[in-house]
């Protein structure tokens, strides 16, 4: 039982994309062998315990606010405080003590700089995030740091496909954080009077959800942008030039994510479960482009665009027995 409580507290149903963050840098990088690669996931997979298990116990006072989030470890009273805190402060050090052997692997230190940037930047969020409007920046420059850490550490000159990925990693991030996060916390986040950026921006639960235009377009802008640079590498760099499959494949996926993001952003009542689904939805599709992408590259990289799909379902399976987690 405590394990499962453990894999809730680190947001396990989420884990594989920041898992796969620095996998991806050092991928565009040049690295190929896949024990390093294994490495570099696992690098991404503890730091990803230590941010979401932090958060958790910084919000825990906000939490309890919310009857739909009484299945989270600490506001169940399943984990202590205390022990939440052990827990954190493990994975932090196991993460740095992997990323301390990659880095004598390659016999490069100067990318372990990067990584504690994208700690320290983590962990401002955590403390900041309900205080101020838009420190979701916060989290978006911690995965875009993981990722040029993945490729830093592989080679100290950086490729154009590497700087793009981590800003596409980071636009994946700034959705999630500002758009799905926003609205999924919108109901305790306005009667807490958290001062998120889609409170301010005026999304308010109340008997029903109201979502504004300016919400909306900060919503469809990040996809907009997202998109240029997702096919932008088809246009102008050598080797994705006439890779028609892929961009058939991107088009369609691109086109049923906006369907999604619509079906989302037209909510008129906050209904968690619901809003859970289209995010659930959203997630699956939006993580598997840059795999998709990438297979110009490599075929097998597409076997990434799994990873968090399957990290999400089997995590939910396991610790909630459904498809959609409960805690998040």
């Amino acid at each position: 039982m405590h394990l499962k409580e453990y894999l809730k507290l680190s947001r396990s149903f989420n884990a594989g994309l920041t898992a796969i963050a620095p996998v991806l840098g050092a991928i565009c990088n040049g690295e190929e062998r896949l024990f390093n690669l294994f490495l570099f996931f696992l690098v991404g997979f503890f730091g990803h315990c230590y941010g979401f298990a932090l958060n958790d116990i910084v919000d825990y006072k906000i939490d309890r606010l919310s009857k739909e989030l009484m299945e989270r470890p600490l506001v169940s009273g399943k984990i202590s405080i205390k022990n939440a805190w052990i827990f954190t402060i493990s994975m932090l050090i196991i993460s740095f003590l992997i990323a301390i052997y990659i880095s004598f692997t390659y016999s490069n230190f100067i990318s372990l700089f990067i990584l504690i940037l994208s700690a320290v930047s983590i962990t401002i969020y955590d403390f900041i995030s309900k205080k101020l409007p838009a420190m979701d920046i916060f989290v978006a420059l911690g995965i875009f740091l993981l990722i040029i850490y993945g490729a830093l550490t592989v080679n100290l000159k950086m490729s154009q496909l590497s700087i793009i990925i981590a800003i596409l990693g980071t636009l994946q991030v700034l959705f999630m954080q500002f758009v799905a996060g926003g609205l999924k916390d919108a109901e305790h986040d306005y009667k807490a009077k958290a001062k998120t950026l889609a409170i301010k921006l005026g999304v308010r639960v109340q008997n029903n959800l109201f979502i504004p235009l300016s919400f909306k377009f900060l919503a469809y802008s990040l996809e907009a942008i997202y998109l240029i640079f997702l096919f932008y590498p088809f246009f102008f760099l050598e080797d994705f030039k006439n890779k028609f499959l892929q961009i058939f494949i991107l088009i369609i996926l691109s086109i049923l994510m906006i369907f999604i993001s619509y079906r989302l952003l037209s909510m008129k009542k906050f209904i968690r479960n619901v809003a859970r689904k289209y995010i659930g939805m959203h997630y699956y599709i939006n993580f598997s482009l840059v795999p998709v992408m990438l297979t110009v590259i490599n075929p097998f990289i597409g076997l990434i665009a799994f990873i968090p799909p399957f990290a999400f379902i089997a995590s939910n399976l396991i610790l909630h027995g459904s498809l959609l987690p409960k805690t998040m």
